[in-house]
């Protein structure tokens, strides 16, 4: 059915119309797992998973994203593994490890490219990657950020390193891709307490202001690191806003566990949740669906994951549903806000983790 998806707008359907999509194509990735993975299938009994209980998405059992630490879950044989995803960790913290065959990794990146579309258009534009070069040769290094860069291939039209193999920042590289783009848009991409690090602290310290109106700088986690020196989402964009005249912000919420479906940030400062994916909120004590405007536990959704049993995970972030097909923006879905990590949760995220 993935078909049917590849027609739409990413963000053209009603609750009512996405949820009955979404319940059709997840049931049955709920099955076709149950049948392709020992692991899955022992999880679902234990879980009482009958096929007949599944009348709504909520329904299809949730599970918990650390078990990809745990356990080598793959829907596939070995033969048709075609990359290896790992999820960042800190020194000595278990990884997961996502196998992806041809068409799941195809799939991902088509799917992510689409949602991106929506947000600043269909034209392949320059990006500059807040990065090294190293980050998509360096197999040792979180390959969630180079896989996030590699996905974005696609819809550049020239992708250029401003970041050394040691992080430190190639001023020269930087002014050379701002001169040949001048007056052009074009996407500055990095995680973001690597941006806030490497890139705008730098530019700071050497007094190297430099207008860009015309470019979005998309970035993704790290906001716990931020937070722990005081900087807040506000204040990460007034002080960019104001250093390097960048006017267009696109926050991105993901994780290497469902690579491709991210809740991307609209203009009113929501992400959104596209016709591929949903976020449930869970509550805090009997994990039961939460109202809109009640925080909890997310539970995200995918019907991506066709190789490994991704497609419904119940993660280890706090947030909440702010609303539904009502957004000022016009997009259609849920749109959320995530809190973070959850107290005691193992610090993962790509940026995070590299801060540490």
């Amino acid at each position: 059915m993935i078909e049917e998806f590849y027609k739409r707008n990413p963000y053209e359907l009603t609750s009512e119309k996405k949820e009955s999509l979404l319940r059709k194509e997840l049931a049955e990735l709920t099955e076709f797992h149950k049948k392709n993975c020992k692991e899955y299938e022992r999880f679902l009994k234990a879980a009482g998973y009958k096929q007949e209980n599944i009348k709504r998405v909520e329904d299809i059992p949730f599970y918990p994203v650390r078990m990809f630490k745990k356990y080598d879950l793959k829907s596939i044989d070995e033969k048709e593994v075609f990359k290896v995803m790992t999820s960042s960790g800190t020194t000595g913290q278990a990884v997961s490890k996502i196998y992806l065959n041809q068409e799941t990794a195809m799939m991902q990146q088509k799917v992510m490219i689409k949602i991106l579309n929506d947000f600043w258009g269909k034209k392949r534009l320059p990006m500059m990657i807040v990065d090294s070069p190293a980050v998509v040769k360096n197999r040792k290094l979180f390959s969630a950020r180079g896989a996030a860069v590699i996905g974005l291939r696609m819809a550049s039209s020239d992708m250029v390193y401003i970041l050394n193999d040691d992080m430190s920042l190639n001023i020269e590289k930087l002014k050379d891709f701002l001169e040949k783009y001048q007056g052009q848009r074009f996407v500055i991409f990095g995680f973001t307490s690597i941006v806030w690090r490497h890139f705008y602290q730098e530019l700071k310290k050497r007094n190297e202001k430099e207008n860009m109106p015309q470019a979005v700088l998309m970035t993704g986690g790290g906001w716990k690191k931020l937070e722990k020196e005081s900087v807040t989402r506000d204040e990460f964009k007034k002080e960019i806003h104001e250093f390097c005249g960048i006017n267009y912000f696109l926050d991105h919420y993901g994780m290497v566990e469902q690579t491709g479906c991210i809740y991307a940030e609209c203009e009113y400062g929501h992400l959104h949740a596209s016709i591929y994916s949903d976020v449930i909120v869970r509550d805090y004590k009997d994990y039961s669906p939460c109202v809109i405007g009640k925080p909890g536990i997310l539970q995200v959704v995918s019907v991506l994951p066709r190789s490994y049993p991704g497609h419904s995970l119940l993660t280890e972030d706090e947030g909440v549903v702010l609303g539904e097909d009502d957004c000022p923006c016009g997009r259609k879905g849920k749109y959320i806000k995530v809190f973070g990590r959850m107290k005691d949760a193992e610090l993962r995220g790509c940026s995070d983790t590299y801060a540490t």
